[in-house]
């Protein structure tokens, strides 16, 4: 079973606390999704950290429940 988009948003926003979160659902099926986080805790990362934090955050579910994440990452103004 596919992972939930609220699933997905507040397993991203529990481990980056005051990150703003945003889902597209690229194929219409709930199992392929695009989501850009812009989070405090990117300041000082780069790209590759950013995307771990990210993935960290999903807890191991990538490939899963979770089949598939195209991610950006903002760093807040």
């Amino acid at each position: 079973m596919p992972m939930s988009r609220a699933d997905i948003e507040s397993a991203i926003a529990e481990a980056l606390p005051g990150a703003v979160v945003e889902l597209t659902d690229l194929a219409g099926d709930d199992d392929h999704w695009a989501v850009r986080v812009e989070a405090p805790q990117f300041a000082g990362k780069n790209r590759v950290q950013q995307h771990k934090l990210v993935y960290a955050a999903l807890g191991g579910r990538m490939g899963g429940e979770l089949h598939a994440l195209q991610v950006t990452t903002v760093v807040p103004t």
